[in-house]
């Protein structure tokens, strides 16, 4: 039996893609696991292959005890979504991966444009830290037991990023 996903995509999911997309995509994530890292471009490539049949959704799943700094990257990103630039935050993360800590988030901030300000200020909401809280207990109940995970259309993806690509492709022809 395969593992659902709960709750399923809603207004408080980070989504890039339409809402009528025929493919829903979420991947629950750690901004400082390697593994995540190496499915990003794979999942950039998958977002272009095929446009707008796929909707991404991201949540974040950061396993604080291997990855000290993956907290602090998800509550940024949050914190970025405040000023409308989650997906740039996201980006830049897994981009740059090497930089984490709270020096190479500040630079990353900045260098999407942040207001510096407010994301300082925003870093240190506790709402923010609670919506990162309750994305992994939604992937928790969803049966995400590492990183990254993929839900395609609700229901548990058993490999990695790349499978997930072959599997779509071969699906579409």
């Amino acid at each position: 039996m395969s593992a659902h996903l709960k709750p399923p995509v809603n207004e408080k999911d980070h989504a890039e893609g339409t809402d009528t997309a025929s493919i829903v995509l979420v991947e629950y994530g750690d901004y400082q696991c390697p593994h995540c890292g190496a499915a990003y471009p794979v999942i950039k490539k998958i977002q272009k292959t095929f446009g707008s049949q796929v909707r991404f959704v991201f949540r974040n799943f950061p396993l604080s005890e291997i990855h000290p700094d993956a907290m602090a990257a998800a509550i940024a990103t949050e914190a970025a979504a405040l000023q409308d630039k989650f997906w740039q935050m996201h980006d830049i993360i897994f981009e740059n991966q090497e930089l984490l800590g709270e020096e190479g988030l500040h630079k990353m901030a900045g260098s999407i444009g942040l207001d510096m300000k407010k994301f300082q200020k925003d870093m240190q909401r506790e709402d923010l830290q609670a919506k990162v809280e309750a994305d992994f207990e939604s992937g928790v109940r969803s049966g995400v037991n590492g990183t990254p995970s993929f839900f395609i259309d609700g229901n548990k993806f058993d490999g990695g990023a790349n499978d997930l690509f072959n599997m779509l492709r071969e699906n579409a022809s």
